[in-house]
């Protein structure tokens, strides 16, 4: 029985080593399999040793009025993209264009393609006559010549493209041309970047059947892009500014300055004015991709990084609703004096309002009538000049007050014609008499500002004899006009302003023109901060047209979190006894609410309470028609602001190249009109409720 018991020891054991035998032999196999079978897919992944991190971009930010009007908007729009990597080869490309032309139309393809597309085209489609282009005798003298094999490669390359006919081109069919503007498209670009292939116009159509076809289609996606909308149409549109295309990219002369701030070339940016002035901003933050490589740059998959984030919005100052009642007025005015046939010449004209104790810009407009329809010119009234005239007498007087020729109150000043020797004679609309200031300005005398100037420059008025002055009175003249912003920039959050012409003779007759806005020319902006001045008791604001910039919102709908409010700044306060303003601002109280003034007959009846000034200038024609360049014209101004003991409003109004006689009060009637608008509006909304999400008044 005991020898029964140890022979069934050895067995068991047999039995457990038979199957830790069979245990290993399965591992071993299956170590053979890995390593034999399996191991070259494996040796590739682990070498997957490059993470391309890529940008792409993301909707721009919304830009609003100051009410939270939406002014500026995105607008989603179907994309085709195309997406290269680094090992991609030219005829790879040329063969999903191909495929890819057949499911989409990309119109007027002939005039997006180039004569280099075109060569580059008939290269890889004819491959031995572009071989023949350069002989193996040519090939073998480069060779001789020392140079490595991608110099030679170059060379001929460049030859090939050089010798390639117009006659060779021609065999270029036109649906060959729109399979070369898809090429160039998906080559444009860095790669691993997306290119888009088509943004605009993709139909429902062609957007199913290239998804349906993305497995032949590799690197080739269909997104979602966006188009920026301009909601109020063609209003303020010259100063909203606007945005590249997805073919121009990045423009060339700021492609460095871009490309360091991680842009990529063909990112769309702002291009003019506050698009462009608030480029970084607006464009926010890229989507972060990463793609996944191999060691020879193929793209093994692809992780989001960061979703990105739509740009900041832009809050303006501007009223979108009086901005296009005062864009209508001055279309309806210059209309209006066209239909009667008089001022042929006339084509434009600007306004400007303004909060005179904040600098913020509630309306900023500018028309031109070109080929019988009106163009937004809004930006003209910075980047224009003009001969303002008699609006800008408050200044010479202030400038007599502080240079001590004038006394207030009550300097008296015999208002008759002047008659300086080799000059026209110099006189008012009217011979006055002997007055003060305050008549000097509610009747717009010139002779009290020439005789102003004549004292400021040192000199003695005799009938009939020359004016001699000291030519440092224009530098006197012009350091106290600046202090009103009048030949300096204004300062205003926009690109492009200009400072204004200056007069280059300083013969005394000039002097005299300086005096009443008849030599030197300001911009129209320039003119609406030199009133605000006056109106708000001497402090020269910055024009603001950006109140707010704000996070964007979640739902898109309502304002987000202010990021940053732009207070107002005091760009200087001028140096001027606060007496001296007053006494300006009660003679421009008396333009516009006194009899005689001459603004009254306009403003007589205005429950406001406005101040102001008239102005006339005698210019020369500098338009659009070359036939009638240097034709004698009027300029035709208006500054003012209300209430007047109050003011929170002020304004200019410019109307260049008018016919005297035949327009007279446009200005004037643009001015009480856009006057009556802003009150009129103001007297809408006073029951209006603060609105809880953005904390402004709704209209």
């Amino acid at each position: 029985m005991k020898r029964k018991k140890r022979a069934q020891v050895p067995i068991r054991l047999n039995i457990l080593f038979f199957f830790v035998f069979l245990l290993f032999s399965a591992l071993i196999l299956r170590l053979g399999v890995v390593q034999i079978v399996y191991g070259e897919d494996y040796r590739r992944e682990v070498e997957r040793t490059q993470d391309e991190i890529v940008s792409t971009p993301v909707p721009r930010g919304k830009i609003y009025d100051r009410f939270g009007r939406v002014i500026v908007d995105n607008t989603p729009q179907k994309a085709i993209t195309y997406t290269r990597s680094k090992t991609t080869q030219p005829e790879e490309i040329l063969d999903i264009a191909r495929k890819l032309a057949q499911y989409i139309d990309i119109p007027d393809a002939e005039k997006k393609v180039t004569e280099r597309d075109m060569k580059d085209y008939w290269i890889l489609t004819h491959p031995k006559e572009a071989k023949r282009k350069v002989s193996e005798q040519e090939r073998k003298k480069l060779a001789d010549q020392g140079l490595t094999q991608k110099e030679i490669d170059k060379k001929v390359y460049e030859w090939t493209l050089d010798r390639i006919t117009k006659q060779d081109l021609a065999q270029i069919s036109k649906a060959e041309l729109e399979v070369i503007a898809i090429k160039h498209e998906m080559e444009s670009g860095y790669a691993l970047t997306p290119q888009t292939v088509k943004s605009k116009g993709v139909t429902d159509r062609e957007y199913a059947v290239v998804s349906e076809h993305l497995s032949e289609l590799p690197g080739v996606n269909t997104t979602v892009d966006w188009d920026r909308k301009y909601v109020y149409d063609n209003t303020f549109r010259s100063v909203l500014g606007s945005v590249t295309e997805e073919d121009e990219g990045v423009p060339r002369e700021r492609l460095d300055y871009f490309l360091a701030r991680d842009y990529s070339r063909n990112d769309r940016v702002g291009k003019s004015y506050l698009e462009m002035q608030y480029e970084e901003v607006l464009h926010g933050k890229k989507a972060k991709v990463k793609n996944v490589v191999d060691k020879s740059g193929n793209v093994i998959s692809v992780e989001q990084v960061y979703p990105g984030e739509r740009g900041k919005d832009l809050v303006l100052t501007i009223d979108a609703e009086l901005q296009q009642k005062v864009e209508q007025i001055i279309q309806q005015e210059i209309l209006a004096t066209k239909r009667k046939g008089r001022s042929p010449l006339l084509d434009r004209a600007f306004v400007v309002m303004m909060n005179p104790k904040t600098g913020e810009v509630l309306a900023m407009a500018g028309k031109l009538l070109q080929d019988g329809k009106f163009v937004d010119f809004a930006i003209g009234n910075i980047t224009s000049a003009y001969a303002m005239g008699s609006a800008v007498k408050g200044a010479t007087v202030l400038t007599g007050f502080q240079t001590g020729v004038l006394h207030p109150p009550n300097t008296y000043i015999k208002d008759e014609p002047l008659y300086i020797k080799g000059t026209p004679v110099k006189k008012s609309w009217k011979t006055m008499g002997t007055i003060n200031e305050l008549t000097a300005l509610k009747q717009s005398s010139n002779v009290y500002m020439f005789k102003t100037a004549i004292a400021i420059g040192g000199g003695v008025y005799r009938p009939h004899a020359p004016l001699r002055i000291n030519p440092e009175a224009f530098t006197t003249i012009r350091h106290y006009f600046s202090q009103f912003g009048l030949g300096v920039k204004t300062g205003i959050d926009l690109p492009n302003e200009l400072s204004g012409f200056q007069g280059q003779s300083t013969r005394g007759g000039f002097l005299l023109d300086l005096a009443i806005g008849q030599y030197d020319m300001y911009t129209p902006m320039q003119l609406a901060q030199y009133v605000s001045t006056i109106a708000n008791g001497g402090y020269r604001m910055k024009p603001q047209l950006v109140k707010e910039i704000r996070e964007p919102s979640a739902d898109g709908k309502k304002l987000g979190r202010i990021m940053k409010r732009f207070e107002p700044v005091v760009l200087n306060r001028i140096d001027m006894k606060t007496e001296y303003i007053k006494r300006v601002q009660e003679g421009f109280r008396r333009v516009m609410q006194e009899p005689g003034g001459t603004a009254y007959s306009y403003f007589a009846s205005a429950s406001y309470k406005p101040a102001g000034k008239t102005g006339t200038a005698e210019a020369f024609y500098d338009g659009p028609i070359q036939s009638r360049r240097n034709d004698p014209t009027y300029n035709l101004t208006l500054v003012g602001y209300a209430p007047y003991n109050d003011p929170e409003v002020s304004f200019a109004v410019v109307v260049p190249w008018a016919t005297q006689g035949e327009s007279d009060g446009i200005n004037d009637r643009i001015g009480r009109r856009i006057l009556d608008a802003y009150f009129e509006l103001k007297m809408k909304r006073t029951a209006a409720q603060p609105d809880e999400a953005t904390g402004t008044v709704q209209p």
